[in-house]
């Protein structure tokens, strides 16, 4: 077939025209001896041209008709020519299936069991596949025998002979056939064994559901029990070796390659417990060990070879604690647990072509469905289905799930699972990886019979039907509990009462009843309103249902509904900036402290929505917004009111970042960096106290003497004030400090500057709905029988003759606030030489300090705390870091300018730094200081009041390890790594404070 050079043939335009990518190969292989009395029949070319990869197809059947006898050859080809049906069928199968080709040209004969179908054959079952594996006897024949029973299916599979769920249940049968083939190869290797006990093997997964994949792990549990007379020890040794031998008949490698992998890790206690167990050690297992997803994978469960009596009795058994797996005490936390999706551990280049375990795929349609058998299948035994879409069928009958969403998923799981089919009879491999290659994508389109652009085609089905599921399979969960309350779906089964009162039990909510009071308030009736809530709702109650206090959240979102939903941009927010309605739910579900800031001012919500709304204000734009409110005041009351107002706002701002930074949102994980948490709150809270104090003080002196006081004042800040670090409910430690303005006499001055100082406590403190800034002035010079305010020369005189080492150790966090910049940076200067004394302390200053901590650690601790779990005072806490910290700035922060700082994390880097102490000791404080400072953050978080140690409260203990990173059910986790993490501490403390001075 030669054409003149620079001509193509009119071969090579019909391959072209019939979809083939290489035509110039493919004229070579139409030109080969083999194929000779076919080259030109039209009907060929047609039919190669209707495969999902013409080139495939074609290499396939000339490797086929080569490795047949001489004699064969010409019977497949006039046979092909002739009989449409095994055209489509044979072509077909060579078109989508690599592995497939290479087994008939490995076993060439093998066509002809594609050559006719009694009508038996369309619709084959477990006893047509025993009989096609009948004649296995061995590893290497039973491969064979497997892949021409596979061949057959695969073929009708490609033809369109049946659909989705039809192949995955001959696949699962198939599946049950060969394991009955490769037990009865085994027993027969070994007849002594199989006459000493009675084995069962229990299907599980996709297999057990009859919605295998073409290759997948068949998930197994052996039942086994002795025979009459043997001994129940020998019997089990008997019984597992026997299984052990059936697992290797077929996930072995040899010259026939592997079936698949026979995986008994569904078993109790996984890959640690025996392989092989008898029924009552099963039911002992799974009546006092079992967890909540054990249940689950047990839904599936279905005997299908050994004992069918034993099987039957194992399914029988466990049925009744599958179907009751919603009573157990941990079902809740473990629901919650499981439906967060697990997705770290795919690669990140992965991820967005995972078509199981990726964000709309298969897992998520069928963890949704199973998790609603569970829990409205132990009162409807409808539903008691171990297929994926028959259970989807019965939910929606039944009113569950609502009809719309279920035949919308319906259609995107079975669009998915025939990606997943045709991606792994390529090579059959398993695999759940969409291909990324162009030919492949292409192959893989026409194959779902996609033509005029297979690949855009297919990305834009994929997606498409991936974004289905992402959306509904939530909704699903929360849709039909408004169905219920507001009855907008006429016609349709609804969830009763009952059945939603169950269904939120089962998903977090303590009281069902309320919360569906909640529901029917927000979403009934036929206003605008009503509808976007409608809409809204089913995603925000799947987000309240993922934190520790569900019912807290509804509650909240009802308040904040109530108060803002006639304001016409509340409900558009949420609607419309994906964030601000995660975000929303996030705020009010993970405690009471960001709900209560918000109630007070409900418009605050906007903050939500805006990118840069969570990220706090600095100090210079928090004052010029707070001066400039004190300016547009009337008097001192109403100005300090608008300035607490500001910061009730701002406290909601920090208490919103730090809350959504610690949960993470769908699209944005969780802050891994703690210590840039803690820094940002307390650094905020700082700031924003800093600036509500320069207010208070604006007003005060406004109040009385207009624009000049007669005395210059300036707020020092000390402690967690001074050092930014700040937690929710600390106190402003504070000194006041003022010089006499020129001409002004010293008692003038001081009156004015106490006067002062009484004013702006008074306006803080006001009763009102915001909440209050405490000053607390007791680390003046003499406490608090010691003048509240002095003047710098005062101050001066006293630390010069009186001052205590504490002074100086509390003076390392002085830094000047609020009020007379320069006066406070004199005052600054003027303890520099007290808290970094040159040469650093003296032996008798050392020992001093190390007094008052040890006297401390035995008379502050409350009655009753736990020294190992006190945040502030306990081993290894807030306070045994600071105190190491401020001993080393003392000793070396006159010559090491790094450790001149009030903050205790950057002074301990610094320290680490200048080589005063090892980086693995740093990094041991610095990491329980963190975690010291969130717990008390977390503590004011859910409880809404300040707290050094855990709450006791089992709610707001989950709430506080939700909040630390711990997943439902690991409080227990959180506590012992609390009291490791402070050990360790503890044992540097040890080292570097009580021990050398130097």
């Amino acid at each position: 077939m030669t054409t003149a050079p620079g001509r193509r043939s009119s071969t090579f335009t019909r391959l072209l025209r019939h979809g083939f990518t290489d035509p110039s190969a493919a004229e070579q292989l139409l030109d080969l001896d083999a194929l000779a009395s076919v080259r030109s029949d039209p009907v060929l070319l047609e039919a190669l041209g209707a495969t999902a990869d013409p080139d495939l197809a074609l290499r396939g059947l000339v490797r086929i008709v080569e490795a047949g006898e001489e004699s064969e050859r010409q019977v497949l080809l006039d046979t092909l020519v002739t009989a449409k049906p095994l055209r489509d069928r044979l072509l077909g199968v060579l078109g989508a299936s690599e592995a497939l080709g290479d087994h008939l040209a490995r076993h060439p004969r093998d066509w002809q069991a594609l050559v006719t179908y009694e009508s038996a054959d369309l619709h084959p079952g477990v006893a047509e596949f025993e009989q096609g594996l009948a004649d296995a006897v061995d590893p290497d024949s039973l491969r064979v025998a497997y892949r021409r029973c596979l061949l057959t299916l695969a073929a009708r599979d490609v033809c369109g002979t049946t659909g989705l769920a039809q192949t995955a249940a001959e696949l699962a049968d198939l599946a049950t056939a060969t394991l009955r083939a490769a037990l009865a190869i085994a027993r027969t290797a070994a007849p002594e064994d199989a006459a000493q006990c009675r084995l069962a093997v229990v299907a599980m997964g996709k297999c057990g559901g009859r919605e295998l994949n073409y290759i997948s792990d068949v998930d197994v549990i052996f039942v086994g029990e002795a025979r009459d007379g043997v001994d129940e020890t020998k019997a089990m040794q008997a019984a597992t070796r026997l299984a052990a031998h059936m697992m290797r008949i077929c996930s072995d490698t040899t010259v026939e390659g592997t079936i698949w992998e026979v995986d008994a890790n569904l078993r109790p206690e996984g890959r640690n417990g025996p392989l092989v167990r008898t029924l009552s050690s099963h039911l002992a297992y799974y009546q006092r060990w079992a967890k909540t997803w054990e249940f689950q994978a047990l839904l599936k469960a279905r005997a299908v070879a050994g004992d069918p009596e034993l099987g039957a009795e194992y399914v029988d058994a466990v049925s009744p604690l599958v179907w009751g797996a919603a009573d157990r005490e941990n079902f809740v936390p473990d629901v919650q647990k499981m439906r967060r999706r697990v997705v770290d551990n795919i690669p990140a280049d992965r991820i967005e072509r995972e078509l199981k375990l990726g964000p709309g795929g298969l897992r998520d349609v069928e963890f949704a469905v199973q998790l609603l058998q569970l829990v409205h299948g132990r009162s409807d035994a409808s539903l008691h289905s171990g297929s994926t879409l028959e259970a989807l069928r019965a939910l929606a009958e039944g009113g569950y799930v609502g009809r719309a969403d279920a035949a919308q998923l319906d259609e995107a799981y079975r669009f998915l699972r025939a990606m997943e089919h045709r991606i792994q009879l390529y090579r059959l491999r398993r695999t759940h990886l969409v291909p990324e290659d162009e030919a492949d994508l292409r192959r893989l389109g026409r194959s779902l019979g996609m033509r005029t652009d297979p690949v855009a085609e297919l990305n834009k089905a994929w997606k498409r039907h991936a974004s289905v599921v992402r959306r509904l399979h939530e909704k699903i969960f929360y849709r039909p509990l408004l169905d219920a309350v507001a009855q907008l779906a006429p016609g349709e089964s609804r969830l009763s009462a009952k059945a939603a009162a169950i269904r939120l039990e089962a998903l977090g909510y303590a009281d069902p009843a309320a919360a569906l009071r909640h529901l029917e308030a927000l979403s009934s009736g036929v206003t605008r309103k009503a509808a976007i809530q409608r809409t809204l709702l089913p995603v925000l109650l799947g987000w309240f249902a993922d934190s520790a206090d569900p019912d807290a959240g509804l509650l909240g979102f009802r308040k904040v509904s109530d108060a803002l939903g006639k304001t016409p941009w509340y409900l558009r927010l949420l609607r419309d900036e994906g964030a601000a309605a995660e975000n929303l739910a996030r705020v009010l579900s993970a405690g009471r402290l960001a709900p209560d800031l918000l109630m007070r001012a409900p418009e605050a919500v906007a903050i939500l929505g805006d990118p840069e709304g969570l990220k706090p204000r600095t100090r210079e734009h928090l004052e010029q917004e707070v001066l400039a409110a004190v300016g547009r005041a009337g008097d001192a009351e109403s100005a300090v009111a608008v300035v607490r107002g500001v910061r009730r706002r701002e406290l909601f701002r920090t208490t919103a970042a730090d809350l959504i930074g610690s949960y993470g949102t769908e699209d944005s994980p969780a802050e891994q960096d703690h210590g840039a948490l803690v820094d940002r709150v307390g650094s905020a809270v700082t700031d924003l106290n800093a600036a509500t104090i320069a207010g208070a003080l604006r007003a005060a002196v406004r109040e009385r003497w207009g624009d000049t006081l007669p005395t210059r004042f300036a707020v020092i800040g000390m402690g967690r004030f001074g050092g930014h670090e700040l937690s929710y409910g600390s106190d402003a430690d504070v000194l006041f400090v003022h010089r006499p303005r020129e001409g002004v006499s010293d008692e003038e001055a001081g009156r004015a500057a106490n006067a002062v100082v009484g004013e702006m406590r008074r306006l803080l403190q006001l009763p009102t709905a915001d909440p209050p800034l405490l000053i607390d002035a007791d680390l003046r010079p003499e406490g608090r029988t010691g003048p509240m305010v002095r003047t710098l020369k005062s101050y001066e005189a006293y630390y010069r003759r009186w001052s205590l080492v504490w002074e100086s150790q509390a003076l390392l966090r002085a830094e000047h606030m609020a009020g007379d910049a320069e006066l406070g940076q004199a005052f600054v200067e003027l303890v520099d030489p007290l808290r970094y004394p040159m040469e650093g302390l003296g032996e008798d200053a050392v020992r001093e300090i190390r007094r008052l901590k040890a006297r401390m650690e035995s008379e502050r601790m409350p009655r009753g705390a736990d020294p190992t779990l006190h945040a502030k005072l306990g081993r290894g806490g807030l306070s045994d870091v600071e105190w190491t910290v401020q001993l080393i700035q003392m000793q070396h922060g006159w010559a090491e300018p790094g450790l001149r700082t009030t903050r205790t994390r950057e002074a301990l880097a610094a320290a680490c730094a200048a080589g005063l102490i090892p980086a693995e000791e740093a990094q041991t404080l610095d990491e329980a200081w963190v975690l010291a400072a969130r717990v008390r953050n977390a503590v004011m978080l859910v409880r809404g009041r300040p707290g050094d140690t855990f709450p006791s409260d089992a709610r707001e203990l989950a709430a506080v390890g939700r909040y630390l990173g711990y997943e439902p059910g690991h409080v227990g986790d959180m506590l012992d790594d609390y009291r490791r993490i402070t050990r360790r501490a503890r044992a540097v403390v040890e080292e570097r404070f009580y021990g050398a001075a130097g």
